[in-house]
């Protein structure tokens, strides 16, 4: 895999901050005096942890100038000499973590070594960025800084400049490289989760699946085989299923029959003159006749 951008991104300015801070600690550049009444105009002294070095026009430089008032017991240089000396021993085993973490020629980088060179980056431009702080705290105080009285003037050296900016370079730096741990807290916790019986007992439980019925399709939908118009599915299953059996015959239809005689009444009585058996009904007849139906 890529190696992600929070590590690059630690990778570049850790070593950076290193060299910087470096610089700072070796280099007597901490502060600049000038202005001495015995000494030309032109001639400057710089000031550092470890050395003074007298130069005259930019040309010519004298270190190992003696310290005759007592500049390098001062509190703020002595504490600044162990404070730098330890945060340039944190930033190399930060960084030789870093770069076992970070790729350890492996495939995926190491999240948790990564992340604990971080932390130990940040922590060495913390301890470096004290001492620079303080010492320019207290750079125009003659009493806890010792130098010559007025008018000598005192001013910010290149030395403390690196200090400033190697100390935020190591910060920004481990902080990059601390955001590994992101990865690999994500990663713990989901295993935590997955060993969690609650949890398992629990997901079981919200988990609900529902087997619902497929739509009836409406008949407006046509189907479609090569081209042409089919029948539904429905219909194919249904006409290919086929009646076995016999037809089983009818009965026939009962015929109505009425008890009573209908025709009864509408007979003439016979008469010995040998006319029609059939004549109109006597007026005495309650039942109908099919002339008045």
């Amino acid at each position: 895999m890529r190696t992600p951008v929070v590590m690059t991104l630690g990778m570049v300015l850790a070593p950076c901050g290193l060299l910087l801070t470096l610089t700072s600690t070796l280099t007597p550049g901490w502060r600049l005096v000038k202005g001495f009444l015995d000494q030309p105009v032109d001639v400057v002294l710089y000031q550092g942890l470890w050395d003074m070095c007298r130069e005259q026009s930019s040309r010519e430089r004298q270190c190992g100038q003696p310290d005759d008032l007592g500049y390098f017991t001062a509190e703020p240089v002595r504490v600044a000499r162990g404070l730098m000396i330890t945060s340039l021993a944190i930033t190399a085993v930060g960084l030789l973590l870093a770069t076992l973490g970070v790729r350890c020629w492996q495939d995926e980088p190491h999240f948790a070594l990564a992340g604990l060179s971080g932390v130990l980056l940040f922590a060495a431009g913390f301890l470096s960025l004290i001492p620079v702080s303080w010492y320019n705290h207290f750079l125009a105080d003659r009493a806890v800084l010792p130098v010559q009285a007025s008018p000598v003037t005192v001013q910010v050296g290149y030395s403390l400049v690196l200090g400033y900016l190697g100390s935020c370079l190591l910060l920004l730096g481990g902080f990059s490289l601390a955001l590994s741990f992101a990865p690999w807290c994500a990663e713990c916790c989901h295993s935590c989760r997955k060993e969690t019986p609650d949890n398992l007992r629990r997901s079981s439980i919200s988990t609900v699946y529902v087997d619902w019925p497929e739509p009836a399709l409406t008949p407006a939908i046509k189907y479609y085989s090569d081209g042409q118009h089919r029948p539904r599915p429905a219909q194919i299953g249904a006409s290919s299923q086929r009646k076995v059996g016999f037809p089983m015959p009818r009965p026939p239809p009962k015929a109505y029959t009425n008890p009573v005689d209908v025709l009864d009444g509408e007979k003439a009585p016979d008469s010995h003159h040998g006319g029609s058996s059939l004549s109109t009904r006597p007026c005495g007849s309650a039942l109908p006749c099919d002339s008045d139906l």
